[in-house]
């Protein structure tokens, strides 16, 4: 390629398409191909992918914009819905609901907290609500309305994060058209033989059923599960998890739409796992995650398909994992995204950001073709971080059940966790306290959300919340509940939104006027 050096990496190979392949070749291709690099994407059609990933966090929208995607077309083009959080059904008890919001509780006051000053309104036996009456995204959802933030806003309206739900192999042919206007060489074909250097072990080429042969300096495995290169080839080792996650199946079933998109997933447990429902503009994805040693398949498929709503676009298509991730993320000149580099249920809508966030992190470490431990190093401890977070924040929906019905809650409720864990859960459970270390993933109202919501009541709140008056935080926490109230009730429905800013596909689909269901709110704190 014109105008690099000898050491620059001037191919660069990315082994499967799908969400992953296609994210990594539209932002490297956008960055990274200045004349001195060429990215060739090898997938086939023959080949199907995985899209369970329909359901993202508010860190998607950094991507998209760093690509500058317009978010309406991405909407339009995607069938996409906006999502403000999840609301979790019969995970601390049967009969339980509680919303896991993106954004805020409330306001801090004099530089306290605010779950504190609630904790105090709890334990004085006050009139302090739900938790969720402190979010913006908790009554937006509540009410099946969106409001999109205005830059520099200052209203409420501005606490109100979001992602999207999306047709993950819609945004991945979308991907697919701007990487190859960028220059990204697509090549159809499966992979028959993998080229190593006999003295560095690298990889060197992968080697076509059709015999053609294409070298590369660097290789991004994103062929799935298998893990064609990272492990098949290098043989990486992967670690599991699944003795604190045990799940490792999953039913996916599309359905119509019956009302209108509500802007929110919906996690439901049942003996053995959850339920997900994802609301696109022109169907509901849905899918029921399990563990094979407490039910079998027909088992999970019949309770699948006795609570979903709508009719069945499609035959239900049963997955099989491992919870867990490789030990090395990038081996030798192989970095792993997606599927090939690990797997943590989608129940806090990760997957997607797992992809995201190991782009982000080569984009910071690119290498030459003499590629430095040190920088191989850094990537992968960053990378085991953030799985390790994951992991945590996921174990911590199973630990927290008081669900003793069938053997599967008994196992998770009754089982040792990670010790990262262990503290963060105790150091709450003690005084409502939570620190978060090594820009971990998800944010102190996250945790909230989840221990609340699952009845892990503190024994006491932080004694600093003392130092205000009580009834002073009484009157501005009621000013608060209220305030949110009214602004949610202002904001127009998802549906309304969309089609008002041109981001409604015209699919066939008539659900503008159906009727939003809105879920009955029993937090354990309230």
């Amino acid at each position: 390629m014109s105008g690099a050096d000898g050491n620059d990496i001037t191919e660069v190979v990315i082994v499967g398409g799908g969400t992953a392949g296609w994210m990594a070749a539209a932002a490297f291709s956008k960055y990274f191909d200045n004349g001195k690099r060429r990215f060739t994407l090898v997938e086939s059609d023959a080949i199907g992918t995985v899209g369970v990933g329909e359901a993202t966090i508010p860190p998607l929208k950094n991507f998209n914009q760093m690509l500058e995607i317009n978010e309406n077309d991405f909407l339009r083009e995607t069938r996409a819905t906006f999502k403000l959080g999840i609301e979790f059904v019969n995970w601390g008890q049967q009969g339980d609901r509680y919303f896991h919001p993106f954004g805020t509780y409330g306001q801090d006051l004099h530089g306290i907290p605010f779950h504190q000053l609630y904790l105090r309104e709890l334990a004085h036996g006050g009139t302090a609500g739900g938790i969720h009456e402190y979010s913006m995204s908790s009554m937006a959802a509540i009410m099946g309305r969106f409001g999109r933030p205005g830059p520099g806003a200052k209203s409420l309206i501005s606490q109100m994060f979001y992602a999207f739900h999306f047709d993950a192999g819609l945004y991945a042919a979308f991907l697919r058209r701007k990487a190859e206007q960028q220059g990204t060489i697509r090549r159809e074909g499966r992979i028959s033989k993998v080229h190593r250097d006999g003295e560095s072990g690298d990889v060197r080429a992968i080697e076509l059923d059709s015999g053609e042969r294409i070298e590369g300096d660097l290789f991004i495995d994103c062929s799935g599960f298998r893990g064609l290169l990272i492990e098949d080839a290098l043989e990486t080792g992967y670690e599991d998890w699944s003795h604190w996650l045990p799940m490792d199946r999953a039913i996916a079933l599309p359905t119509s739409n019956i009302n209108s998109p509500p802007p929110f997933t919906r996690a439901t447990a049942h003996g053995a796992g959850w339920q997900w429902r994802i609301p696109l503009q022109h169907r509901m994805g849905n899918g029921h995650v399990f563990s094979s040693a407490y039910m079998d398949s027909e088992e999970a498929t019949r309770i699948l398909l006795a609570n979903v709503e709508g009719e069945p676009l499609a035959d239900p298509r049963e997955l099989r994992f491992v919870t867990g991730m490789r030990r090395k993320a990038w081996n030798h000149n192989v970095v792993s995204l997606g599927l090939s580099s690990g797997f943590i249920e989608p129940l806090e809508s990760t997957s997607i950001h797992l992809i995201q966030n190991g782009i982000a992190r080569l984009f910071a470490l690119f290498p030459d073709k003499q590629i430095s431990p040190v920088e191989r190093d850094e990537y992968n401890r960053g990378m085991r971080e953030l799985y390790e977070d994951v992991r945590d924040f996921i174990i911590l929906h199973y630990k927290a059940t008081q669900r003793d019905d069938t053997p599967f809650w008994r196992y998770v409720r009754d089982m040792d966790v990670p010790d990262s864990l262990a503290t963060k859960t105790e150091l709450w459970r003690l005084h409502g306290r939570i620190f978060r270390e090594n820009a971990e993933l998800f944010s102190e109202p996250s945790w909230i959300a989840v221990m609340l919501g699952q009845n892990i009541i503190p024994a006491r709140h932080d004694p600093i919340a003392d130092t205000l008056d009580e009834a002073k935080v009484a009157a501005a926490m009621a000013q608060m509940r209220e305030a949110y109230r009214q602004t949610a009730e202002g904001l127009p429905t998802q549906e309304q939104f969309l089609r008002q800013a041109g981001a409604w596909a015209d699919t066939g689909a008539n659900t503008e006027g159906g009727a939003v269901a809105a879920p009955a709110w029993t937090l354990a704190a309230s």
